[in-house]
């Protein structure tokens, strides 16, 4: 399947060091890092709401951002939940790497995606 321009953003819990391998990776994709946008430190509404506005995807180890009641499935550009422990820059990485190898490019936007050290659950968005 051919690369598509999605975006992402990798909130501050995610190693900085990952979105270099993430631009590598996936170099038609435009990442961005909490830490560099200005956002360090904001609350998740205000990260949310500055990812909405870029059309971007989050990437967090937060539980708050899969909960559903706050970030509905389908009424944002999607959400990957990581629930790899421990937290290092290596199995941060092997973990996206499951979902670069094992999402479809059509399942990322609008959907979330929960990636654990063995399996990874797509809730998806209502039709």
């Amino acid at each position: 399947m051919p690369e598509t321009g999605l975006r992402v953003l990798l909130d501050q819990n995610v190693p900085q060091e990952c979105l270099a391998w993430l631009q590598q990776a996936r170099p038609a994709r435009t990442v961005w890092h909490v830490n560099l946008t200005g956002l360090a430190g904001r609350p998740d509404p205000e990260i949310f709401r500055w990812a909405q506005a870029k059309q971007a995807i989050v990437v967090s180890f937060d539980e708050g951002f899969a909960d559903a009641r706050t970030f509905p499935l389908g009424a944002h550009h999607g959400i990957n939940r990581l629930r790899v422990w421990p937290t290092t820059v290596e199995l941060t990485v092997a973990a996206l790497q499951r979902v670069l190898d094992q999402v479809s490019e059509s399942d990322l936007p609008r959907n979330l995606i929960i990636v654990d050290n063995h399996r990874i659950r797509l809730r998806r968005a209502p039709v």
